[in-house]
């Protein structure tokens, strides 16, 4: 274990768990058993030292007087959350029989509900996975965030690849692409300011002029879900005005022939059209793009929570090809580089465990699609278990997902540090361990490191981690297999192939002796090509998709809500509604920190004062915004930050903390995207009108 002494107090390396690119390295402070500071480790590149004002509370919330710190028993109906204390024989006995019951009739009536609460690989997946597979439960298409993002990397550089965030701060030109970095990426904002100091040109494009994009040079302020047009725009630029690679398509790059004629399809005009912007700004853009080296784009998630999101990854991708951007080291593009380590799932979480494996495959429930899950799948869902997420606020077309989990014949269990919206609904509340109490190591998808997390400190109450809570379910039901008794190390281990090179001989026992390690990749790792796809090269026109039945090349896919592509809705909601992170919460997570809560006040959203004057909306004054799907109220902010058409609301509050008990998800679709399977918050219809009141519990109104 990795702790230094630094006199009475104990100094224990830890890692962020949270879904962030940044996956910070920590420095956690303890004195006389109790953690006193959470801090960055300076020494760490990416980290240096900072961390964001929501981690850096990060003992405010383990020591929250709210924690969840025994098992607890419903005592009321669903959703109400009232429950009596039990013991954790108790608990587990009669989850293990409930569950047992179930999977006589049939295993895939259970269903496991988890995301990224935590992204280590023991309290995530690990034992989790295992003991559902060996359950025979029905697997779980964990789709929430990313999904179209990946499948839009997968067909054209063959995977979650991408160049290396360190490098960023030499390049000379960056298009910060659908993300606000300052909230949502603090770190590599860090980079990107070094890069200015020296001259670079950065660049954001985004609906909203967000924080980061009022400190970018330029600010191409498209209609959402149009991404894929502009990028579509800019090669029609870069290819008529000859700003390509040549030999960089030629060597390393397929398809080239098909993508001209597609972006041929898109001129400037046409764009301009599309995406509610100049025809000017697409040809600056495209000849910034291509006469500019480095060249560097960060793309966010946010892009892709459109219908058409993994075509809009495949077009943004494609254009470090075009120009040869990726030759250079500060050149090319990140969206994750998950991908870039030696992973090995099939040990990990074990799908052979499975009864009947590879024969027999359970059912694939979409998670973005929870709500129609619950109401209509064949055979029913009978059990659910929820783990490292708070479905109930996250999940899109919340009515449906409440009247899910509002179902008496429901057997729910939730696995919690606080009592959520989703923890009111369960039959059983299980207490779990904060990072500060339990071991886990940690992946990013944002830099190119591997992290350790050591326990800081003794689980409080009765807590238990995921992975024992798991095991102990494992032994009560029966299951013998050694897999389901593995330690947290054994776990670790086998989620790695420590062999491979890019880990470069490093064992788990020097990553938690040093607290971090930076993976062995080549400063431009696709500088010669070597993309890992089929063919080895990125794929503007794949193979794969079109033995699917896709379109082989990238194209801009419509909204399934917009004014263009669906008018008749639009004469009843005529305005945009896009949903980014609040800079104090983390999806649903933090909500609940007082602190934070209180910084970030009350649910907001922002509206352009054309907007806003046409439904006599003033500053300050509670709205309510509302489609088919159901209805929430926030504060008005009028402000020429958003363009006309679209409405900026922050999420993702509790329902229970939330004025009228609903967020914004209320009024988001179950709909998926166009690859990936993924959710489609940013592709909402609204409309805005005038509310009677705003309360939150917060005491702010």
């Amino acid at each position: 274990m990795s702790t230094l002494e630094v006199a009475a107090e104990r100094l224990v390396r830890g890692a962020c768990p949270h879904d962030c690119p940044d996956t910070c390295a920590l420095h956690v402070t303890v004195r006389d058993g109790r953690v006193i500071k959470v801090a960055g480790d300076p020494a760490h590149p990416t980290t240096h030292g900072a961390l964001c004002t929501k981690v850096s509370r990060y003992a405010e919330r383990t020591y929250s007087p709210d924690r969840v710190l025994q098992p607890m028993k419903r005592a009321g109906r669903k959703g109400e959350g009232r429950f009596v204390p039990v013991s954790w024989d108790e608990a587990l006995d009669d989850i293990a029989a409930r569950l047992g019951r179930v999977a006589e009739r049939d295993p895939q009536r259970i269903l496991p509900y988890s995301y990224a609460g935590t992204m280590g690989w023991v309290q995530g997946e690990g034992m989790a996975g295992r003991f559902f597979h060996r359950l025979g439960a029905s697997l779980l298409d964990r789709t929430i965030c990313s999904s179209a993002g990946m499948a839009g990397m997968a067909h054209t550089l063959g995977g979650a690849v991408g160049m290396d965030v360190e490098r960023y701060a030499d390049a000379q030109l960056i298009l910060i692409w659908g993300s606000n970095s300052i909230t949502s990426n603090l770190h590599f904002w860090t980079f990107a300011q070094q890069a200015k100091r020296r001259g670079a040109t950065l660049v954001a494009i985004d609906p909203y002029r967000s924080d980061t994009a009022a400190k970018c040079h330029r600010h191409v302020a498209l209609l959402p879900g149009t991404d894929a047009a502009l990028a579509l725009g800019m090669m029609q630029v870069l290819i008529a005005e000859d700003l390509l690679d040549h030999d960089y398509v030629a060597r390393h790059t397929l398809g080239f022939e098909a993508l001209a004629r597609r972006a041929a399809e898109y001129p400037p005009e046409r764009v301009a059209r599309i995406c509610g912007i100049d025809a000017g700004e697409v040809v600056e853009l495209a000849r910034l793009y291509g006469r500019t080296r480095p060249a560097a784009i960060r793309l966010n998630y946010g892009l892709q929570r459109c219908r058409g999101g993994a075509n809009a990854v495949r077009a943004i991708m494609s254009l470090p090809a075009l120009v040869g951007a990726w030759r250079d080291p500060a050149g090319g593009a990140l969206l994750s580089v998950s991908g870039m380590l030696p992973l090995t799932p099939q040990r990990h979480t074990r799908p052979d465990l499975i009864p009947g494996w590879p024969a027999h495959r359970p059912r694939t429930i979409n998670m973005s699609a929870i709500g129609d899950a619950l109401l209509a799948a064949d055979p029913p869902i009978e059990a659910l278990v929820v783990y490292n997420s708070n479905p109930v606020a996250v999940a899109p077309d919340s009515e449906k997902v409440l009247q899910g989990f509002a179902r008496e014949d429901l057997f729910t269990v939730v696995i919690e540090h606080f009592q959520t919206d989703t923890a009111d609904y369960a039959d059983y509340l299980l207490p779990a361990t904060t990072q500060l109490e339990h071991f886990d190591v940690h992946r990013t998808y944002g830099h190119c490191y591997l992290l350790a997390n050591e326990p800081a400190i003794a689980p409080l109450g009765q807590a238990r981690s995921n992975s024992d809570i798991f095991r102990a379910l494992a032994q009560r039901m029966g299951f013998d297999d050694p897999a389901l008794a593995a330690s947290d190390e054994q776990i670790v281990g086998d989620a790695i192939d420590w062999g491979d090179a890019r880990v470069a001989g490093l064992t788990l026992a020097q990553l938690r002796e040093r607290g971090w390690a930076k993976l062995d990749i080549a400063a431009a790792p696709f500088a010669d090509g070597g993309f890992p796809t089929p063919s080895g090269k990125c794929e503007f026109h794949s193979a794969r998709l079109a033995a699917a039945g896709h379109d082989p090349v990238p194209d801009w896919v419509p909204p399934y809500e917009s004014a263009a592509s669906n008018p008749a809705l639009a004469a009843h909601y005529p305005l945009a509604l896009i949903s980014p992170p609040a800079r104090h919460f983390m999806n649903s997570t933090f909500v609940n920190v007082d602190s934070l809560r209180r910084t970030e006040r009350e649910p907001a959203c922002e509206i352009h004062p054309t907007d806003a004057a046409a439904r006599g909306i003033v500053e300050g004054e509670a709205v309510e915004l509302r489609n088919e799907r159901g209805a929430f109220r926030a504060r008005a902010r009028v402000s020429e930050r958003t363009r006309p058409g679209v409405v900026v609301a922050w999420g993702v509050w509790w329902h229970k903390l939330a004025p009228g008990g609903r967020n914004v998800n209320a009024v988001t679709s179950q709909a998926l995207t166009d690859l990936g399977g993924g959710p489609t918050f940013y592709d909402c219809l609204i409309e805005v009108a005038h509310a009677d009141g705003l309360e939150t519990r917060s005491g702010v109104a």
